[in-house]
């Protein structure tokens, strides 16, 4: 107990308090954690919390940027689970006769596979395709403010190198002359990585993300720098608000905005987004697109923006299942930067069986839907299609006890952002209410140590539950934001996909459903999304003002 006291009062000086730290200061401090210490211990601890205050100031005299390695992984596995590792090799089937359509415009909403089918034939040529999307992006990016970069230049010189190697015959795979678009937050060489906040709009960071690394590998285009909220929140950014395309007057959620925004609206074939805490669910939902949020650490995050070390994902947001497996193939894997980063296997092969899939429904979940919701007809098509649905309560409140998230991603956002407030750069960022990233890291700082340890320690009880309930299904299906088990998923590191099924009565807008899968096993729950839009066109279903 004094331990954490200790911590506390240390956080408590850390934002600049200079008062002289004696008794009443430790008997207002010990408000905030609860607890109780007499006279004769408050006395006691005087001396060591001045020493340590004034270690921490020699601490913070240190540069300490974003980018600095925290050493620790956070792993999501299981005590006892093997990272499954036999990669097979995966056969795309790209589409055959699929021929470039007479009305041009048509092209921005062919999937990534038939685009693929067209540049492997060369139908078209990755510097026409390129071409047709930066103009895409130049017409109405400002419309949706979704952009904050064009990367015409190396766009360009992407597309001829594709163009290139495959008229020479070195053709490296579907995304092979693809043009594609990503978060803001991924630093490339030459160019902004503005985190979309004020304070940092100007910033340049000599480093390619590797995720960017890996789509150059794989022979893609990038053509764009897509808009984010503030440091990974919502969809207010420097520059704006990115639109829904669906409704202009509305936004498009966050904090990948302008990846939901811009792939819905047919302005690039696909982006690249996070996610911390919905981050690539809660856009896709909004705006209709389908976002997979993979395993935690199935793809390294170096040279991405830092919130919160042991939350942060990365992953594709598209318009289908199809194009998310096909991109996410490409993507996942390590560079040895990213402790947390692993290799794992992804064997994925299009095929949900209705014989072998073991799925589950979400009951507690669904029955507070409306009877007329659009996610009930998803159940029905799943039946229609042969496959047998178990009704299962999903262990909400039986094993997330109490709010894991907020000790955990406050305590660690307030580090990634400690240079931010201590200088207080953080009264530019646009948002300052106290629902919002300023206010979450001056609050932060005051989550104990021990405390921040120990909601980490009951995770672990959480990953053990939640991994022990998961093995007797390969799929959970649940309505998005049924319950607790978007913070219970992202908590520990497990898979979802995010697909449109429809519109909300209410507002019009999209709606989706969510399918969860074991850890490391992605390929079930992008399997089972495919064979459902093969059967459904609400994935095809375009925003109107966008089809010109």
């Amino acid at each position: 107990m004094r331990v954490l006291l200790f911590w506390v009062c240390v956080l408590f000086t850390s934002i600049g308090f200079s008062q002289q730290i004696d008794t009443t200061v430790v008997s207002a401090a010990q408000r905030i954690i609860g607890l109780e210490f007499t006279k004769a211990e408050k006395d006691s601890m005087v001396d060591k919390l001045k020493n340590s205050q004034s270690n921490y100031q020699r601490m913070r005299a240190v540069p300490i940027p974003n980018s600095l390695v925290y050493p620790f992984a956070f792993n999501p596995a299981p005590i006892g689970y093997s990272v499954p590792k036999n990669q097979q090799k995966i056969n795309w089937n790209l589409p055959t006769g699929v021929s470039v359509p007479k009305n041009k415009e048509a092209l921005a909403y062919y999937s990534v596979a038939e685009l693929a089918s067209l540049i492997k034939s060369r139908k078209i040529t990755s510097v026409e395709l390129t071409e047709f999307f930066l103009g895409r992006l130049k017409k109405w990016g400002d419309t949706l403010e979704c952009v904050i970069t064009r990367t015409d230049s190396i766009a360009m010189a992407q597309a001829k190198q594709a163009d290139a190697e495959i008229k020479a015959g070195k053709y490296r795979g579907p995304l092979h002359g693809i043009p594609y678009g990503l978060k803001d937050l991924f630093a490339v060489k030459g160019y902004k990585t503005t985190w979309g906040s004020v304070p940092y709009k100007d910033q340049y960071i000599d480093e390619n993300a590797f995720v960017y690394e890996q789509l150059t590998k794989a022979g893609a285009v990038l053509c764009a720098k897509l808009t984010l909220g503030e440091l990974a929140f919502a969809d207010l950014w420097f520059g704006g608000r990115t639109r829904n395309p669906w409704n202009l007057k509305t936004g498009s959620s966050g904090s990948s905005a302008g990846s939901a925004s811009s792939v819905v609206a047919g302005l690039l074939p696909f982006a690249i987004g996070t996610e911390t805490l919905g981050s690539i669910v809660s856009p896709s939902h909004t705006c209709g697109a389908t976002g997979l949020r993979p395993s935690f650490g199935t793809v390294s995050r170096s040279g991405a923006m830092v919130l919160s070390w042991s939350l942060d994902k990365v992953g594709p947001i598209c318009r289908s299942a199809e194009d998310a497996a096909i991109v996410y193939y490409y993507i996942k894997g390590t560079d040895g930067k990213d402790p947390s980063a692993i290799e794992h296997v992804f064997n994925y092969t299009g095929q949900a069986d209705p014989k072998k899939l073991r799925i589950g429904i979400a009951m507690n979940y669904f029955k507070n839907l409306p009877k007329n919701a659009p996610q009930w007809a998803v159940l029905d098509s799943l039946k229609a299609m042969g496959y047998q649905l178990q009704e299962v309560i999903f262990p909400d409140s039986s094993i997330y006890r109490f709010n894991m998230v907020d000790p955990i991603l406050n305590a660690e956002s307030a580090a990634a952002f400690d240079e931010l407030t201590r200088s207080n750069q953080d009264d530019l960022i646009r948002r300052q209410d106290k629902n919002f990233w300023p206010n979450s890291f001056r609050a932060g700082r005051f989550v104990p140590a021990v405390e921040y340890i120990n909601a980490n320690r009951h995770r672990s009880t959480l990953i053990q539950e939640l991994n022990a309930f998961m093995k007797s299904y390969d799929v959970i299906i649940t309505p998005t934001y049924g319950g607790s088990q978007l913070a219970m998923t992202n908590l520990t590191g497990l898979p979802v996909v995010c697909l449109p099924v429809g519109f909300n009565a209410t507002n019009g807008l999209p709606t989706s459903i969510t399918f969860i899968g074991q850890l490391y096993h992605e390929e079930h729950i992008l399997a089972l999304a495919k064979a459902f839009q093969s059967r459904t066109a609400f994935h095809k279903k375009r925003p109107e003002l966008f089809l010109q």
